[in-house]
């Protein structure tokens, strides 16, 4: 991808920079979905004495939680309710495999229902089946470590969030589905309030910040309420997201997000999609917000803002940021990353390139999709099984196991972009290469492409 500049640096708890405590509860948690996915026994668990906290500093980055407190794994593993009575408005939910205390005080979204609902509903097979579809080229590690982060390392809260996403995704949003019909689908299926977002340029990905993250710019003069139907703005909001996690890469795990309010009048203002935004990134796409700039908001914006601030977790609205200038917007991006309709040199315009009639055909190779599925699944099971032999290691051994995996896991990203297309609709971002087949990512193909002809002709 667009290579990160040299000042990026890997925040803690990632996959590189995990402390023995917080390995401890990545452990913990790979234990309880292991169980969850019927690859574990729940009689199965990991050493007691992994069952501690991170230290405050590890918990000072995270999203939609409250204060993090100590909690004994027994309630996760299954240890039975007369063991420890649950204190307050906490109660237990079990499954055959998995037991975990929740409290409804504390759930703004209603994961604990949707946890509850969802495990009910599904087979061990299903969700071991939906949780891999979902890390896509993810790293494990790092896909379960944003649900750790997001919940201050609280294994019972990071797994109920984790399958309460699951459903989220399957059955509220359909998310494999959106990213499935595309552009293409959404022609054929003739939701134009969708297609108008992409024609319009409502939102495009172009540039990295300051820190590498990939920018997400949204101009929100074009939004008229009117315009589209709720459904097809969420629809085209998550098409946005899921496209936006593809050009992720270590160690940037998260994007920036600017909202253009030039021009911006009342007539703009529509609060159930930032409603839907907001949930998204707090909810189902943990710790993906790197950092929010508003820029230029006119001074109608105050108001509306204040109702906005009070719907937001902390953390979140803390990583919110208003700017009025290009010398302001120029403290988070680059000037050569800012484009010119913003004041900065990035000679740049978003123009829309329609889907060709045949871009999508390896959608319907069935027969190469289950090969390739066949060998991931390998794959799977291989990760699946150094994963419990690294939870039940220690020292020496648990570092050579968790080097072992995370060969796996590059083999698993490499896996997944062979079978992407067979998965995915082609984006505007396929079409203008920025987005490779192999998963490489460039805002700038067409400098490349002429840095290429240029060697060439020196040869």
């Amino acid at each position: 991808m667009t290579t990160p500049p040299a000042t990026s640096k890997i925040p803690p708890g990632r996959p590189e920079t995990l402390t023995t405590e917080q390995e401890a509860k990545l452990k913990q948690l790979w234990c309880a979905c292991l169980k969850v996915f019927g690859v574990l026994e729940p009689s199965e668990s990991v050493p007691a004495s992994d069952a501690t906290t991170p230290d405050d500093h590890s918990t000072a980055t995270t999203e939609g939680s409250s204060t993090p407190k100590k909690k004994s794994l027994g309630r996760l593993l299954g240890r039975s309710k007369k063991d420890k009575e649950p204190k307050g408005k906490e109660k237990e939910v079990a499954t055959p495999a998995v037991s975990v205390a929740v409290d409804d005080s504390d759930d703004k979204y209603g994961h604990n229902k949707e946890f509850q609902a969802v495990l009910a509903s599904q087979t061990p097979a299903e969700l071991r089946g939906a949780f891999w579809d979902m890390v896509k080229c993810d790293n494990p590690d790092g896909f379960l470590l944003r649900f750790l982060r997001a919940r201050k390392w609280d294994v019972d809260k990071a797994l109920v969030m984790l399958v309460a996403t699951m459903g989220w995704r399957a059955k509220e949003m359909d998310v494999a589905g959106v990213v499935r019909s595309g552009e293409t689908g959404a022609i054929t299926e003739k939701d134009e309030g969708f297609m108008l977002q992409l024609r319009l340029g409502k939102s495009f990905l172009h540039g990295v910040d300051k820190d590498g993250r990939p920018i997400c710019f949204v101009r929100v003069r074009l939004h008229k309420q009117a315009d589209q139907s709720e459904k097809s703005l969420e629809r085209y909001t998550i098409y946005i997201m899921e496209t936006a996690r593809l050009m992720l890469r270590s160690p940037v795990d998260t994007a920036c997000v600017v909202f253009d309010m030039t021009n911006f009048s009342l007539a703009n203002m529509d609060y159930t999609p930032v409603k839907f935004m907001i949930k998204c990134f707090e909810a189902h796409y943990p710790e993906s917000l790197g950092i929010c700039l508003v820029h230029k908001a006119p001074w109608v914006f105050q108001g509306i803002w204040s109702i906005i601030k009070g719907w937001l977790d902390p953390v979140v609205a803390s990583k919110i940021n208003f700017t009025k200038t290009t010398e302001e917007l120029e403290q988070f991006i680059p000037r050569s990353q800012i484009i010119k309709e913003l004041g900065g040199d990035e000679d740049w315009e978003y123009n829309y390139i329609e889907p060709t009639e045949s871009e999508d055909a390896a959608l319907n190779d069935t027969a190469r999709l289950r090969s390739l599925q066949t060998e991931r699944d390998g794959v799977v099971k291989q990760y699946e099984e150094l994963t419990k032999a690294w939870i039940a290691a220690d020292g020496e051994a648990s570092a050579e196991r968790k080097s072992r995996r995370n060969e796996l896991a590059k083999k698993l990203e490499i896996g997944y972009w062979a079978m992407d297309k067979h998965l995915r609709g082609r984006t505007f971002y396929d079409r203008t290469g920025v987005l490779g087949a192999d998963g490489s990512v460039n805002f700038y193909p067409a400098k490349r492409e002429q840095a290429t002809a240029d060697n060439s002709d020196i040869d």
